[in-house]
């Protein structure tokens, strides 16, 4: 994290795109900011997109705006997020789940430094910073022919990589004591139980800094008193359990997968696609082991996990 810190500090001096990768729920968002704000950009807009929500019929319109009456239901002209931007930066967000017939349009005007808003002759020139993020293998998805190579070529001058949580487990005392200051709000004295640390630092946090504030808000929530107890977590943290670490036996692979699952799909509030997400599965595979597996149903039952209907 200490290298990564340096080297956000570094970006954000220049001005050439970056591409931040890592798992869902590292912070990649965050790694953007701080790099906008470490540079004389600082004072000018910070305009993230989300990829994956861009729809194909209104791409050019939300990114590059348009002129009223340039289609139907055009009923006033619109800037878009790039002008939006200008003279800031741009953030693509899950850049790598950007629809493949999406990507030449972007890459053109990345290109060309300009922008024409539907419905208009002219266009303008483009003076913004572009900072991308995923969690994808972008040259697999170039090998499977998912992702264009000349913008991958485009967007990754500098690449930065954002560890997962369970690789720096000696980081999760402190952000946990900090989601803890946070959702606290101005009650002081709260506290985390030695036992519900030790659960804490012992789980893989499959949803990453995220799982780990939303368990907080929750533990914070649920709490009778104000000292986090094991009770307190979610029931995927307060029941797994590592030798060593807790004192009993390592649970089986299969149980760790069912405890992971139903973890993700606490932390999405019952989404099962959001769960797939973070959990780094297809929903088609988490929809399986939902349909299948009835020692999970069992488990998530007993967790009174609420999923959403599909």
């Amino acid at each position: 994290m200490q290298r990564l810190y340096h080297q956000v500090q570094k970006a954000g001096q220049g001005t050439y795109p970056v591409v931040i990768r890592g798992e869902t729920g590292t912070g990649k968002e965050l790694v953007a900011r701080s790099i906008h704000f470490a540079g004389a950009q600082r004072h000018r807009p910070f305009v993230p997109v989300d990829c994956p929500a861009l729809s194909p019929g209104l791409f050019e319109s939300e990114l590059f705006g348009h002129l009223k009456g340039a289609f139907t239901g055009a009923t006033h002209t619109t800037r878009g997020l790039m002008e939006t931007a200008n003279g800031g930066t741009l953030f693509l967000d899950e850049i790598g789940d950007l629809p493949l017939a999406l990507q030449p349009k972007l890459l053109r005007t990345l290109q060309q430094n300009e922008v024409r808003p539907v419905g208009s002759n002219h266009a303008f020139s483009l003076d913004v910073r572009i900072i991308s993020a995923t969690n994808c293998d972008l040259e697999l998805a170039i090998e499977h022919h998912t992702f264009r190579q000349d913008l991958f070529f485009r967007l990754n001058v500098v690449q930065l990589y954002v560890p997962a949580l369970r690789e720096r487990r000696i980081d999760i005392p402190l952000l946990a004591m900090h989601f803890l200051e946070k959702f606290s709000e101005a009650v002081s004295g709260w506290t985390i139980s030695e036992e519900a640390m030790k659960y804490l630092t012992a789980y893989d946090w499959p949803g990453n800094v995220r799982e780990l504030e939303h368990a907080i808000e929750c533990a914070v929530a649920m709490s009778s008193e104000s000292t986090i107890q094991v009770n307190d977590l979610p029931a995927g943290i307060g029941q797994t359990t590592i030798q060593g670490v807790m004192g009993h036996e390592v649970l089986n692979l299969q149980n760790q997968n069912r405890r992971a699952i139903a973890a993700a799909l606490v932390q999405a509030h019952g989404d099962r696609v959001a769960a797939a997400r973070i959990l780094g599965i297809g929903k088609t595979t988490l929809y399986r082991k939902l349909k299948y597996d009835q020692s999970l149903r069992q488990h998530l039952h007993k967790s009174k996990v609420l999923l959403y209907p599909v």
